[in-house]
């Protein structure tokens, strides 16, 4: 037989298999310092393609064009199958080597085999069925008989080790090492892959700046940055040199309690900055659990890193604006693997991939190995995957190098158990250090509003009787919970006033934001005499560097009220405290964690007779919220908790871990005016040319999330199309989509009613 190919165009297995095998050690070496996972890696990569030595595969891909051919689903072909035979030759082997022992520690190799193209699968009911099949030992046959080199076939299990050495152990550590495993495996196959049909990929994929670099650039930043000598920014100034002095402490949990306003986003850069280099650690992730926090973020950090060029650092989140022109190669490719030295990316992003078994997820895990994560807004990781979230942190923290810094001015009770009882069970994140050495006199220092509480709980405020007191107000933001509230209430407003939610794209919100700030600038100079009110949905309390004198709440949770507090003379440039109104809506929040959130802050403040934001209220508040809670609802840790037969849940657990619930909405391209031609345009390139990612992600901002039955009534009627599936477009009709306040309202086929943000 002529000599194996791993892919089209004379790529040689043997080369293939032993360059994966030592990319992928490489890279588990640096996440373990034991040498154990860079062997099962070795081990892992010398075998993953063992299947392509069978001859019918050799003929298959000779006759096969393109770098994806042979990827296993893509076309329906015995001979193409590949990755049962290295799966079946590990436990073979080490049966043989190693006995009962052998045969079981088999199993992380045949998880990972058997999962490099279709990802990490089931034990029952899924691997352990496929590799019994008929056609998956004819598979191991084929290729044995084909008698590939010694050094491919015994090249790695001696080497191997049992299961003792598992960071954290072998029931709660085995399902995020073996997915660290696979991701070094996945991505070493990917990377050898794209060298071979593509040479100037590896180099696109570096370039990037080094930390050394992005720290000596921050401080020259800051020390060239003009700051107004005002009380806030001497606060300010002093809560950076807390972090920077705080820094060279050794890696793990911190906490970052900084009211709003305190400027903690460039605080806790410099935290990362300088942790970072003083500890060796490869990159600074942050997470942000909103797209609109993450785009400021972002070009925040582009400002400070403005003197190392355009690309320092990744945005990866699915609203990332990306043109043909912006999206260079470097970042596209850094994005799939997060190789780079500063990534902004959503909660979303993070956890699901923690979780994932899909190789395309799968492949960054390695790399969260020795990095800092900022976990910004911490307060609002989700209740129901509470548990297994914190379970994922705590290993990360104490096994793969990592710091997590926790950044809020409201941390979420996550450092201890003693604050639920036994049956709740929670483990806490082990030993948070607070950065501010005296947090309670940096919130009584930064207190800039007084906030007013209902004198009953039990008595809501009509809205047209709330419409009047706003209309009262010369400059105001009333925050409800829900669109269908800031539909109503916002009828009821004089003329002129304006409207935020998720009913308007990101495209149209992003209008307005910036339309507020600069009227907020007009009416502090005296240059614009308007009266400014603003009705919204949460989504302007986090992320939205607004200042308003007086902003009206419904109850909701405490988080939400210090948020909204926090967009109240946020500069402190008020002659005197700014006002929150906290009210009882007309429409209480739907069930579910909306509802659970404002009873909770309710019952936590019936009892309080201090300050309604104080510091160690919050404790009190999330004891209260989480124990209404399931931390677990969908059962991920059982699910990933091996049995004796190191059984595990892979696949299901990743499909029941989603942070946001798709099922049951709808996404809607719109025709915002102000956009309406660039609109036409793209949905031209999309009829044109078919989805591509940056025209995907350039429509992202056009787009609103719509109830799925309320979206089928609208494409029965007329009113939307349907392109591609899980893509809607608004039919081109002007009365569908208002420039005051977005998708058409509550009496129409379109409402949205009782989605939020």
């Amino acid at each position: 037989m002529a000599t194996p190919w791993a892919h089209s165009g004379a790529h040689l297995l043997a080369d293939h298999l032993l360059a994966v095998a030592k990319t992928a050690a490489t890279s588990a070496a640096a996440i373990e310092r034991s040498g154990a996972a860079a062997r099962w890696s070795y081990a892992a990569g010398l075998w993953h393609d063992l299947g392509k030595y069978r001859p019918g595969f050799q003929q298959y891909v000779r006759l096969a064009d393109g770098e994806n051919a042979h990827i296993e689903g893509k076309v329906a072909s015995r001979d193409k199958n590949h990755s049962a035979a290295g799966a079946l030759w590990a436990e073979q082997l080490l049966t043989q080597k190693q006995g009962p022992a052998g045969k079981l520690a088999a199993r992380v190799l045949m998880y990972l085999i058997a999962g490099h193209h279709a990802g990490l699968a089931d034990w029952h009911q899924g691997l352990r069925e496929r590799l019994a099949e008929t056609e998956s030992q004819r598979e191991l046959a084929e290729a044995l008989a084909a008698q590939p080199p010694k050094e491919i076939l015994h090249g790695a299990a001696p080497a191997l080790q049992s299961l003792r050495h598992i960071p954290g152990g072998l029931q709660d550590g085995f399902a995020l090492w073996l997915r660290m495993l696979f991701s070094c495996l996945v991505d070493a196959d990917f990377l050898d892959t794209e060298a071979h049909f593509d040479a100037a990929k590896p180099r696109q994929r570096s370039g990037f700046p080094t930390l050394a670099q992005m720290h000596a650039a921050f401080n020259a930043h800051m020390a060239a940055l003009p700051v107004r000598d005002t009380p806030v920014n001497r606060l300010r100034a002093d809560i950076l040199r807390q972090c920077r002095s705080q820094a060279a402490l050794a890696p793990g949990f911190f906490s970052l309690t900084v009211p709003t306003g305190g400027g903690k986003t460039l605080s806790s850069l410099a935290f990362a900055l300088e942790h970072a280099q003083a500890h060796g650690q490869r990159r600074i992730i942050y997470a942000i659990p909103y797209t609109s926090i993450i785009e400021q973020t972002a070009d925040v950090f582009r400002q400070v890193f403005a003197a190392l060029g355009d690309e320092v650092l990744i945005e990866h989140h699915s609203q990332a604006e990306s043109a043909p022109e912006q999206e260079t190669a470097r970042s596209r490719l850094a994005c799939e693997n997060w190789d780079a030295p500063l990534v902004v990316t959503t909660n979303v992003q993070l956890f699901e991939s923690l979780f994932a078994a899909k190789t395309s997820r799968c492949r960054k895990l390695h790399n969260i190995a020795g990095s800092v994560i900022v976990l910004d807004e911490a307060q609002q990781l989700p209740p129901a995957f509470l548990q297994p979230i914190l379970d994922v942190l705590n290993l990360l923290v104490a096994h793969y190098g990592v710091t997590v810094l926790l950044c809020t001015a409201t941390q979420p009770a996550l450092s201890s158990t003693a604050y639920f009882d036994a049956s709740k069970s929670l483990r806490g994140l082990k030993n948070v250090r607070e950065i501010i050495t005296e947090p309670d006199a940096l919130f009584v220092a930064l207190e800039r509003v007084c906030v007013q509480l209902p004198a009953d709980w039990n008595q809501s405020t009509p809205w047209p009787q709330l419409a009047e007191q706003l209309a009262q107000e010369d400059c105001v933001l009333a925050i409800v919970s829900t669109r269908k509230s800031a539909r109503t209430l916002h009828a009821l407003m004089p003329e002129g006033t304006l409207h935020l939610s998720a009913q308007m794209c990101g495209a149209h919100r992003q209008t307005v934001i910036a339309e507020i700030k600069q009227r907020l600038q007009a009416l502090r100079d005296g240059s614009d005499l308007r009266p400014l009110r603003v009705v919204s949905t949460q989504l302007v309390e986090a992320g939205v560097d607004i200042d308003f004198p007086v902003v009206y709440r419904a109850v909701a949770g405490l988080d939400s009220i210090a948020q909204a507090a926090g967009r109240c003379n946020r500069e402190g440039l008020l002659p005197d405290k700014g006002r929150v109104v906290v009210f009882v809506p007309e429409d209480a929040p739907p069930p579910g964690s909306l509802r659970q959130a404002a009873q909770a802050a309710v019952k936590t403040l019936q009892t309080h007779t201090g300050q309604p934001l104080e510091r160690a209220l919050f404790e009190r508040y999330f004891r209260a919220f989480y124990y209404a809670q399931n931390l677990d609802e969908k059962a991920i840790v059982t699910k990933l908790r091996p049995d004796r037969e190191l059984a595990v849940q892979f696949a299901t657990a990743a499909q029941d871990f989603k942070l946001i619930d798709e099922d049951g909405s709808a996404t809607v391209v719109v025709r915002y005016g102000a956009a309406r031609e660039e609109i036409k345009q793209l949905l031209g390139v999309l009829a044109a040319e078919g989805p591509q990612r940056w025209l995907m992600r350039r429509l992202q901002r056009f787009t609103v999330t719509i109830p799925q039955r309320m979206a089928d009534k609208m494409l029965a009627q007329g009113s939307l199309s349907l392109p591609m599936p899980g893509l809607y477009v608004q039919a081109d009709i002007d009365n569908l989509y208002s420039d005051d306040r977005g998708l058409r309202g509550d009496d129409d086929p379109g409402d949205p009613r009782d989605y939020y943000l």
